[in-house]
């Protein structure tokens, strides 16, 4: 069931993501940047807060009227402030519940990134607190909608001695203390919950915390035209001595408040309760299957840091050297925290394919499938390649070209490949060209697999493809698992390119001169030979 529903919502998350890709590219891509957002957000809530405090009375019979006033007489700078205030608080809303919907549909909850999903659910509470008693503030008749309902929810749990829904059904029982009450929760929330975003974050490696500049501009002139268009206002005073009936409710907050006639107070508390078990318990329902966490051969590591640079999920820390080798530093993992995406294999400086050792180790190794089983099933499988454009395809398990038999090496990521497998590939004749095939740019299964490659094909990252490299012979498709017909497309016509070069002829390893001296000194020994 959990299967079938995930796979039902990564399908819809596809056909939006890959059509916003490739019109506005993955980095303007908004649901590739849910997280940055929903910071980005934050931010314009709590300095919109603060300037409307500036405009703000506490007291019982002043309250509404500062409200009205900042939005009638101050329009221009306070009413779009207030705007800003509502609009920008219900999209953090919108950024959770997509970005809650959108790591279910990719998998990205289980295993080791529980503590990040585990830790969203606080941050949902805390979100939801924060709006209900902003909606106090304003003491209009949605205020006082509110403040009875969540008085009477809050009544039926056995915390408080006496009722405090009596509070507001009768003039003259509630004091100016309350508002000052709500304004210090209002602020405190929000303080807490900005808390529990950094925690929420703090295993994640180079987090999206504020969203590209353009998407940014583009997220606040969105939020001006609507604030303009349609701006923030109040629903009239609140009159305690009559029942609100008729209120325009926000239902990005408020979506239980009408179930409380519905259901009952009881049962409300019972789905939230649920809802709560529910989300805390889906990391292990069902466990995920763990493969072993890279191992350390302290001595092929030269403590460069680059595993722990690269490594997406700070699994990889640098600490002292314990071997006696003369480096400062040596790479030391947290299994607890490992995915074995085998990224760091990949960025190991020892992962050298061309050695001709039996006993092929780098540095850092997957236990499970070792660099020299790499090495060994891309030499078996290009053993089958035959014809014309022959391809050597290094898919990644996660995308579109993973059920490609012909010619595919399947890899927990494609940042596993070391770029010199690439050399070893072409300078070896074992194929006419490389295809590294791998998740959506927006997907990344794990995050940081297609930036690093391509970074270290463009000789940005260490360790970088060599310059000697052809590169007309090296594609790289970005799908998701969805994506396979227009992967086996663009494979074919990379295929159809390749087989128009000219045969492939690699510049030797070393330089030419020293080839030329070595080949010199062999004729010259040759011949003084007896």
């Amino acid at each position: 069931m959990i299967s079938a529903i995930r796979s039902v919502l990564r399908a819809g998350f596809g056909l939006i993501e890959r059509p916003f890709d490739r019109l506005f590219g993955p980095a303007l891509n908004p649901l590739a940047q849910l997280g940055a957002l929903g910071f980005f957000f934050f931010w314009i809530v709590a300095v919109s807060g603060i300037y409307l405090f500036i405009f703000f009375d506490t007291g019982i019979e002043r309250a509404y009227q500062s409200v009205e006033n900042l939005t009638q007489y101050h329009w221009f700078h306070a009413g779009v402030m207030r705007s800003f205030h509502r609009y920008a608080s219900d999209l953090m809303v919108v950024m959770l519940v997509t970005h809650l919907l959108r790591e279910f549909a990719y998998d990205h909850y289980r295993g080791v990134r529980w503590y990040s999903w585990f830790t969203g659910l606080p941050i949902i509470w805390l979100l939801y607190v924060s709006g209900i008693t902003g909606y106090w503030l304003v003491w209009d008749k949605l205020a006082q909608y509110v403040a009875l309902a969540s008085s009477e929810l809050l009544d039926w749990l056995p915390v408080f001695g006496e009722p405090i829904a009596r509070n507001f059904i009768a003039t003259g029982t509630l004091t100016s203390r309350f508002f000052s009450l709500m304004v210090f929760m209002h602020v405190a929330v929000p303080l807490f919950l900005l808390f529990i975003m950094w925690v929420h974050i703090l295993r994640i490696s180079r987090p999206k915390v504020n969203p590209p500049r353009m998407l940014a501009a583009l997220s606040l002139t969105a939020l001006l035209a609507v604030s303009i268009w349609k701006p923030a206002i109040s629903q009239g005073h609140a009159d305690l001595a009559k029942v609100p009936a008729d209120v325009g409710l926000d239902w990005l907050y408020l979506p239980l408040y009408p179930l409380t006639t519905i259901w009952g107070n009881g049962a409300v508390w019972a789905f939230l309760g649920a809802f709560s078990l529910m989300i805390a318990a889906m990391p292990w329902l069902p466990p995920l299957r763990r493969a072993k966490a890279v191992e350390v051969h302290l001595d092929h590591c030269n403590g460069c840091a680059r595993c722990a640079e690269d490594c997406p999920y700070e699994a990889i820390r640098m600490v002292g050297r314990t071997d006696g080798l003369p480096f400062p530093t040596q790479a030391q993992v947290n299994p607890s925290l490992c995915v074995s995406c085998g990224i760091c294999v990949g960025s190991c400086p020892s992962s050298t394919p061309f050695r001709r050792s039996e006993d092929l180790r780098t540095g850092i190794d997957l236990p499970e499938f070792p660099l020299k089983e790499l090495r060994a099933r891309v030499v078996e499988t290009a053993s089958g390649v035959s014809g014309a454009g022959r391809l050597l395809v290094l898919a990644c398990e996660h995308g579109a070209a993973a059920g490609r038999l012909e010619g595919t090496v399947v890899l927990p990521c494609v940042a596993m490949a070391p770029p010199s497998l690439i050399d070893f590939i072409l300078s070896r004749n074992l194929s006419d060209g490389v295809v590294v095939a791998g998740c959506a740019e927006s997907a990344c299964y794990n995050r940081l697999g297609v930036k690093w490659t391509e970074e270290r094909f463009a000789a940005e990252r260490d360790p970088y493809l060599r310059a000697r490299v052809p590169r007309e012979r090296i594609a790289t498709i970005w799908a998701s698992a969805l994506e396979v017909r227009r992967a086996e497309a663009d494979i074919a016509a990379f295929a159809a390119r390749v087989a128009q070069l000219p045969p492939l002829h690699m510049q030797s390893p070393l330089p030419k001169s020293i080839v030329a001296a070595r080949k010199d000194r062999a004729r010259a020994d040759a011949g003084n030979e007896p």
